[in-house]
């Protein structure tokens, strides 16, 4: 077993329930190759650990922001909750040191791995709002999470990549790109989809992703880059 006590020291928070910490970690996985462990996987954690994001994202930038509306807001949001940012930031916190995960969960990397950082990243807080309560998470989620704000609102980040992509397709090629499925993999649980951006009958750049939604969002973000337009 890690030891948690590590990561409480690096983040300097102490668990009452330490079992709240480990199961923030857990993968469904490690329960296929660990069936005797006392504890479940992170789902239920994670689930409730979203709801706590959300909750303090959206009051944090309701309170900041009182001339902005409704719909700029929520692309704000958006921009700090979506897995990419919080697989960054669960990286750069170490949380990758912590995964309790199958054998063969524990070789993968790339997309697959960022999307079970990102959902150890909510099951975490889901931990720390049951062990330590609402103004603890929104100390954690302060630090950590909204102090990426700035550099999203400098780097206009809460675009919309597919919306940007099309607006200058249409603008410099004079065409309109669409968007097709090229592979998809895995249980229905954890789905991933390989998307590509189309132009004409050119596939200009692919994306990845936990839906196909994401997966377009990708695909234009790397079109934009691969085509200079960002």
């Amino acid at each position: 077993m890690k030891d948690f006590s590590l990561l409480e020291s690096s983040l300097s928070v102490s668990f009452k329930e330490k079992n709240f910490l480990v199961q923030a970690f857990i993968h469904r996985s490690y329960l296929n190759e660990n069936p005797d462990s006392n504890l479940q996987h992170n789902e239920r954690l994670e689930f409730l650990g979203d709801a706590v994001l959300e909750l303090i994202v959206t009051e944090n930038l309701y309170q900041q922001y009182p001339d902005k509306p409704e719909g700029e807001l929520t692309t704000w949001r958006a921009a700090l909750v979506n897995s990419k940012i919080l697989s960054e930031i669960a990286r750069s916190l170490k949380f990758n040191d912590f995964l309790l995960l199958s054998r063969g969960e524990g070789h993968e990397e790339g997309k697959a791995r960022d999307y079970i950082l990102a959902n150890a990243m909510e099951a975490f807080i889901g931990a720390l709002y049951l062990d330590q309560g609402l103004k603890v998470c929104e100390k954690f989620i302060t630090e950590h999470i909204l102090s990426r704000l700035p550099v999203i609102l400098s780097d206009k980040l809460f675009e919309d990549a597919k919306s940007r992509f099309q607006e200058l397709a249409q603008e410099k090629v004079g065409n309109t790109p669409t968007y097709q499925v090229i592979e998809e993999w895995g249980p229905d649980h954890a789905k991933n989809f390989k998307v590509g951006v189309v132009i004409g009958s050119e596939i200009i750049a692919e994306g990845r992703g936990t839906s196909k939604q994401e997966a377009e969002q990708d695909a234009a973000s790397q079109g934009l880059k691969k085509k200079g337009w960002v």
